[in-house]
């Protein structure tokens, strides 16, 4: 395993380097590989011109460097030339393009041999290509590289911020992490323990060197944010994640794109934000709330520590697999609240009335209506039931209707009187009276209640036709309907 390095890489130009081969492609230029390597691997960074003997002080490092041959003398033998191109090799030199025209009508064999020999690629120019033709392929190719490395890292982004929206946000995350980059990408835990990995294994001593690396970004005292290593010609990258907790994105990819660091840093970003604290009050003041509640305290005392006077239960299901702690985490900082309690199959969620609540791509979502902390328990089951109809009518989201009706001229104490004795021959069965209730809510649709209740659609025939028995009513009457409904919101 090579050193490890916790900085940058060495300054290259922003722009993607351009591969030899592209340019050896371009018809109109005709240049021609005469020795040298030759294979994708071998790219330039840039193109620059010199009749300097000895060019190295004049370049940066993975040049195409162009020379008519204006500075061979006449008698320059095979050390002239050895000494020329090993001083383009210690540089950093890329290739070497040699003009035909006008000083020399060939290149010289003495060069071919010294480039052979030293492994750098010697490019024929012919006399009707210009060296800023030449110039200017490059940085036209380097454009579209740069175009294409921006476009792939935009979609890249995108492709995660999508991922990290969905109910399995972190390996989502993590499987599309791994997806762009070619590689693997994997979560550590504060103990240094593999939580979840995505991506082709990039072989055991990649994944021993990943897992040590990642002990070196710990978020200790003096230690780095991010590192970087090398281990069977693995490239491996470790972030620490800004949640103060210890969790970790290690990287491994066989290769290196330009953009791939930035792509890593938004991963690790989205990840910080699933594997933290989120939370609409301070820390101490949840932990009071907590307390006092524990002791006895009253919800509505309770409830302004949290952030809020008003609030909205949510009730949310995954379309998938049942949440997991991360994906309820996830979910509650889409829906900008840190109550969260992840109850089986159903997640709950307390928000603040204030706070704007939209469909959320791979959830089911129920919303009660914005009540004052006395009325939570209320709210709670108002987002049960509207969770209940998303589910049947297959919508994103439902809201508890909450305008003003004809309920609201009944004097509540007459009304409460009035369902009591309506819905009394069902007081005894409450499968009844809940069977009841979704089926009207569904405009008596059989399916969607059954789908509702997680029943089969014969259960809710027979529950209904229980139901009109004992209510000694005809409950294809929409009248009756209407009056069963009255009594059954009092419930």
């Amino acid at each position: 395993m090579e050193e490890t390095s916790t900085m940058p890489d060495p300054a290259v130009p922003p722009t993607p380097p351009v591969p030899l081969d592209a340019l050896l492609a371009r018809e109109d230029l005709g240049l021609r590989r005469i020795a040298g390597p030759g294979g994708p691997g071998i790219v330039v960074h840039g193109a620059h011109t010199s009749e300097m003997a000895d060019p190295y002080p004049y370049l940066l490092g993975g040049e195409l460097l162009l020379s008519a041959g204006v500075h061979i003398p006449e008698d320059a033998g095979a050390e002239y030339f050895d000494a020329y191109v090993s001083r383009i090799v210690a540089a950093g030199g890329a290739a070497l393009g040699f003009g035909l025209a006008p000083v020399h009508d060939t290149v010289p064999a003495a060069l071919v041999e010294a480039c052979g020999r030293h492994g750098l690629p010697l490019l024929e120019v012919p006399p009707r290509t210009t060296f800023s033709g030449v110039a200017r392929a490059v940085w036209q190719l380097m454009a579209r590289a740069r175009l294409a490395e921006l476009r792939r890292v935009t979609e890249a982004q995108q492709s995660l911020a999508t991922a990290a929206a969905r109910p399995d946000p972190v390996p989502s995350v993590l499987h599309q992490l791994a997806r762009r980059l070619g590689g693997r990408a994997v979560l550590y835990g504060p103990q240094g323990t593999e939580l979840a990995a995505a991506g082709r294994d990039q072989g055991e001593g990649a994944r021993t060197a990943l897992a040590e690396l990642a002990r070196v970004v710990r978020p200790d005292a003096g230690r780095p944010a991010s590192a970087t290593d090398t281990a069977a010609g693995t490239r491996l990258a470790a972030y620490a994640l800004g949640t103060g907790q210890g969790f970790v994105l290690g990287v491994a990819a066989p290769r290196q794109h330009p953009g791939d660091h930035t792509i890593a840093s938004v991963a690790a970003v989205l990840l910080s934000l699933l594997t933290g604290e989120h939370q609409s009050g301070t820390g101490a003041a949840r932990s009071s709330a907590l307390v006092r509640l524990l002791l006895g305290s009253p919800p509505e005392e309770v409830a302004p520590l949290l952030g809020g006077e008003r609030w909205r239960v949510v009730h949310a299901r995954p379309d998938a697999r049942a949440p997991d702690s991360l994906a309820a985490s996830a979910l509650g900082a889409a829906l900008g609240s840190a109550l969260v309690d992840p109850a089986g199959e159903t997640v709950r969620v307390l928000v603040p009335a204030d706070r704007a609540l939209q469909a959320l791509p791979g959830w089911t979502l129920g919303v009660s209506a914005a009540v004052a902390p006395p009325d939570w328990p209320a709210a709670d089951t108002q987002a049960a039931r509207a969770l209940a109809r998303a589910r049947a009518t297959r919508v994103p989201l439902v809201r508890h209707g909450s305008r003003a009706g004809l309920a609201d001229l009944v004097a509540p104490h007459d009304a409460d009187a009035h369902a009591r004795a309506l819905l009394a021959p069902l007081a005894a069965a409450p499968a009844l009276t809940e069977t009841l209730r979704t089926w009207l809510s569904l405009h008596g649709s059989w399916d969607r209640t059954a789908v509702a209740l997680s029943v089969h659609r014969n259960t809710v025939r027979q529950r209904i036709a229980r139901c009109a028995a004992l209510l000694e009513s005809d409950l294809d009457d929409p009248d009756t309907r209407m009056e069963l409904w009255f009594a059954l919101r009092r419930t």
